[in-house]
């Protein structure tokens, strides 16, 4: 599976995911500009020693991540979906695409895929959750449906 993260700004959630991706075997995609240097000491600690454990692959633009993942079914999480995330079904090379933090995924990209955007529930007062947190929550209803094929 991979997991998409569109121009990503706080390096601790990127660190939190690039946990999850160790620990779930998926792939983690960082598409630029990045809100931070990969240097950061913030970004190494939320990745604690796992950062070998982890494919990232760096894109210069969403394109690119297309390109590379042609024939993948990709799904672009947002909370201007109608869908929810679990009413799909994810298959084992799923293509899991996440917004920077302060502003989603942009409304163009979301337009042109209307019916592969889902979201998570949530109370209409709340604006979103962190973004590593909606990413575990995604990434382990595909896990589950497939069955934690490969993690024990």
């Amino acid at each position: 599976m991979h997991i998409v993260l569109v121009e990503p700004e706080i390096p601790g959630n990127t660190g939190n995911i690039s946990r999850l991706c160790a620990a779930t075997k998926c792939d983690l995609h960082l598409v630029r500009p990045l809100g931070f240097s990969t240097d950061d000491r913030y970004l190494k600690r939320a990745g604690l020693d796992y950062w070998h454990l982890v494919k990232v692959h760096y894109h210069d633009s969403f394109a690119e991540v297309e390109q590379a993942l042609v024939g993948h079914n990709f799904y672009f999480n947002t909370t201007k979906a109608a869908k929810f995330y679990n009413e799909v079904s994810y298959d084992p090379e799923a293509v899991l695409v996440f917004g920077k933090e302060t502003a989603g995924l942009p409304e163009s990209l979301l337009a042109k895929n209307r019916e592969r955007c889902v979201r998570i529930p949530m109370q209409s007062e709340a604006r979103s959750l962190n973004l590593s947190n909606a990413v575990a929550i995604v990434a382990y209803e595909a896990l589950r449906q497939q069955g934690y094929s490969g993690l024990c």
